[in-house]
């Protein structure tokens, strides 16, 4: 049986439009979520700007957090845009980032809790257990990534002369 030619069916023909169908979607995405942090970047210029004309506007409680909020959805905004540039540029998602917008968005939710009439103390225990784990997880990939590097920089034969992690009082003898 002759090998069939290489064309869409084949593995590597269609890895090739599977990927090109992902950067495709990726750049759509981002299109859209420029278009969006526009948008809402002028309605809260709008905003503020009616709110800074009108005098009687209060600048504390629960108005000084609903612009935090708003702000704070922008940059949450923007963090997902760095997130799908950052996998059109490497084709990955980079979990570091993620990790980052997940803990930012946490965060946002804990400033825009309502106030102590309306407590909901259960909701604030798990956001921060939320807030805890994030962190955690992106310590742990920051440190994976650190011991890698050093892994990957280093020849293998250095290791067979001498310990890259000498003893705490100093002495590099083995």
């Amino acid at each position: 049986m002759a090998p069939m030619p290489p064309g869409w069916w084949s593995d590597s023909g269609y890895l090739r439009a599977v990927d090109r169908f992902e950067q495709w979607i990726a750049k759509l995405l981002g299109a859209l979520l420029l278009l969006v942090i526009l948008l809402a970047s002028f309605e809260l210029v709008r905003q503020l700007a009616f709110a800074v004309v009108q005098r009687q506007t209060v600048w504390q409680g629960d108005a000084l957090i609903l612009f935090f909020g708003e702000l704070l959805n922008i940059l949450i905004a923007l963090e997902l845009l760095q997130n799908i540039t950052a996998y059109l540029k490497r084709h990955a998602v980079q979990i570091q980032l993620v990790l980052l917008t997940a803990i930012t968005a946490v965060a946002r939710k804990l400033i825009v809790l309502p106030g102590p009439g309306d407590s909901k103390p259960i909701m604030v225990v798990a956001l921060g257990l939320c807030v805890l784990a994030l962190a955690g997880a992106y310590w742990l990939m920051a440190n994976v990534n650190s011991l890698g590097s050093l892994a990957k920089t280093r020849p293998a034969k250095s290791f067979q002369d001498q310990d890259p992690w000498p003893q705490p009082d100093g002495d590099d003898r083995p």
